[in-house]
């Protein structure tokens, strides 16, 4: 059994006049709040139930409207209302970090350890513009901010977590320094056995994974810092969804920013930030598991795909009084892809890398606030891109590997994007209700150019035909931050030309057989939220979230939809003492488009809903110091996300898939101690 536990964050008792934000922050996350229209912005440290999260997709989680797709213990696939892959523009620190699997084995949250950032900050649909190209389901940024030391000295956060199946955790956050500058140092270490479900079957999933960064930072006022950044990371998984393992996530990082603040004239602020992030990825089906003698692959195979991402970014930020704020700025990123792979035990090593494709992009985006009274405001941005890529494979893949038709060809295209929302805050109310449309040009990423054809057994190569995705989507809502309540909603409808599908081929593999096609789609659906303080202590939240798509060219399901799901907690809190419950309730969805999916998932068929019950208690010794403890799935459930890979023949699922189980009842506990 596996023992977890709730984090608690660390906050000074509250005075009466306390803001609202501060006091409803200090339980349990059970669903994250909305803090502007759109905009969730949360610190990764604070508490969480489930079980603390391995990677960046399991954080995103508890925030409505973010599910992933499922293959074991770690590393899911985030997906925000059904929309999945480089619709989401996934950053950390500013950079944007690319894995390398073909198959997303190592997507970019696998590559990021959540209490190692200092705030998480989530824009839900096309409404912003200065983030970089083609997030037309929104935009991820876990973010380091390291506070200015007012005198020398030092400050940290550690953590120890321990549950059931081996879970165990060790987290580290120090930082020292002066006025002039600083140096700070996060690292942890992650890992997990294989866990059982609600039956007592073994589910293939353990793992183990390390990350260690380092930053030193330059402050000679309170505006301004220059800040460089180095870190590395490793670790290994197994799936229980997958054909082969994940015996090496490599990664090195290096990012240097500067960025001039307050400047106190029509030119208020200046960034400027440049990055290199490279990702070393090795996948075989000897490392973690034995090959299977009856199945696709019954001697040992490794594959070593490797992916070097740079870029810049150069944005200022200008005022004019109280009434205009415009960003402006320029970004760029290019990366390349290589492979190398070989039958047999790391007999992959002896083989040359071999680069197969590179991609670029360059791209100019303003963003301008005009406040045209004092309830009322204007946001609107517009970004122009240049994308292109190089398809430098001499052979299509396959069991009968052909010459390539398009190897050595570049495609370019310019692509357009931008957004218009009025916002107004209600008289006499604590309320905010919102109006936004938005358009993002997307081009097609890695995957689906590299990983499948536009037709059966590679008649025709996807790298030539899958045209750039366009989406127009309407989102509307409302926020209310009352004295006790609290409460949103966020509702949007949008249509999305020469949407790319994967339609998979015979018996679901990926490969040849596969394809990846434009489509006509629509889509629409929303997230509801409250919170209600209704006694000293105790505080209410509930949360729902619903997605709907369509295929529009042939009137069916549009694949990887998530259910309805309803989120409903109970917490108690004293400062000393804390207790608290999450009741998680996720419907049948029966709107499916079987064999139709993405590169990493495809729908299996409707699935069964379900309901778990999650319990968490605490203790704080003061404030440097707290004990939390708690216990996911309470009744032991046996159920399974619709998201989902299915289980693989090599350890002993049905050939046709099915679903891989959740864990069943999870133990945990975790130390946090601020110094």
């Amino acid at each position: 059994m596996l023992a977890s536990a709730p984090v608690f964050a660390t906050l000074p008792a509250p005075a009466p006049d306390t803001d609202v934000d501060t006091r409803f922050d200090t339980v349990v996350v059970t669903a994250a709040a909305q803090t502007s229209p759109l905009t969730f912005e949360i610190d990764p440290k604070t508490p969480r139930q489930p079980v603390p999260a391995s990677d960046g997709a399991d954080y995103l989680k508890t925030i409505p409207g973010f599910s992933a797709i499922r293959n074991g213990g770690t590393n899911g696939d985030p997906v925000l209302r059904g929309m999945f892959g480089s619709r989401l523009k996934l950053l950390t620190n500013d950079s944007e970090m690319l894995g390398a699997c073909p198959m997303r084995m190592d997507n970019p949250m696998s590559y990021v350890s959540p209490e190692t950032y200092d705030k998480l900050i989530v824009i839900k649909g096309p409404q912003t513009v200065i983030w970089g190209p083609g997030s037309s389901a929104g935009t991820v940024r876990f973010e380091r901010d390291t506070e200015r030391f007012e005198q020398a000295g030092w400050r940290g956060y550690a953590g120890l977590l321990a549950g059931s199946w081996g879970r165990n955790d060790q987290v580290v956050d120090a930082s020292g320094g002066a006025p002039e500058g600083y140096v700070r140092m996060t690292a942890n270490r992650s890992a997990q056995d294989d866990y059982e479900d609600g039956d007592g079957h073994r589910v293939p999933s353990r793992w183990m994974k390390w990350n260690a960064d380092v930053e030193a930072g330059w402050t000679p006022d309170t505006d301004t810092r220059l800040v460089a950044t180095i870190g590395a990371g490793d670790g290994e998984a197994r799936y229980a969804g997958r054909g082969m393992d994940g015996s090496q996530f490599k990664r090195q990082s290096g990012v240097l920013r500067f960025e001039k603040v307050r400047m106190g004239r029509v030119l208020d602020a200046i960034e400027a930030s440049v990055f290199s992030n490279y990702a070393d990825h090795v996948m075989d089906n000897y490392s973690l598991r034995d090959p299977d003698p009856n199945g696709a692959m019954p001697m040992p195979m490794a594959s070593n795909v490797d992916r070097r991402t740079t870029g810049g970014r150069f944005a200022t930020t200008w005022r004019w009084g109280d009434s205009f704020s415009l960003i402006t700025g320029l970004d760029q990123q290019s990366n390349t892809h290589r492979a190398r792979n070989a039958p047999g035990r790391d007999v992959y090593k002896t083989k040359p890398w071999i680069a197969d494709a590179r991609f670029s992009s360059a791209g100019a985006f303003a963003e301008l606030t005009w406040k045209l009274a004092a309830h009322d405001r204007l946001i609107t941005g517009a970004r122009v891109d240049q994308a292109t890529a190089k398809d430098k494979r001499l052979l299509t893949s396959g069991m009968m590997p052909m010459p390539n038709p398009t190897a050595g060809v570049s495609r370019r295209d310019t692509l357009d994007s931008g957004f218009v929302r009025y916002e107004r805050d209600l008289a006499g109310s604590p309320t905010t209700v919102y109006a936004g449309l938005g358009h993002v040009e997307r081009f097609p990423d890695f995957w689906e150019l590299f990983s499948a054809s536009s037709a059966p057994m590679g008649s025709i190569n996807a790298f030539s035909s899958v045209k750039p995705e366009r989406t127009t989507q309407l989102d509307v809502g409302a926020q209310y931050n009352g004295e006790r309540v609290r409460g949103w909603v966020s509702l949007y409808a949008g249509k999305v030309d020469d949407f790319i599908l994967f339609r998979y081929g015979s018996g679901g593999m990926m490969g040849s057989g596969s394809q990846a096609l434009n489509i006509r789609a629509r889509t629409r659906g929303g997230e509801l939220g409250t919170q209600w303080r209704f006694a000293e202590h105790w505080n209410a939240d509930a949360s729902l979230a619903y997605a709907w798509g369509e295929n529009a060219s042939n009137s069916r399901a549009l694949p990887q939809m998530p259910p309805l799901e309803g989120r409903f907690g109970l917490n108690y809190d004293n400062r000393a003492w804390s207790f608290g419950g999450l009741w998680r309730l996720v419907a049948r969805q029966n709107r499916v488009a079987p064999n139709e999916g993405n590169v990493v998932g495809r729908d299996l068929g409707p699935s069964n809903g379900f309901g778990t019950l999650a319990v968490n208690g605490g203790y704080r010794w003061s404030e440097s110091l707290q004990l939390t403890a708690g216990v996911d799935n309470l009744l032991d459930r046996t159920y399974a996300e619709h998201l989902n890979l299915g289980g693989n023949a090599a350890f002993g699922y049905p050939a046709d898939p099915v679903r891989i189980n959740e864990p069943g009842r999870t133990l945990w506990s975790k130390l946090n101690v601020n110094f």
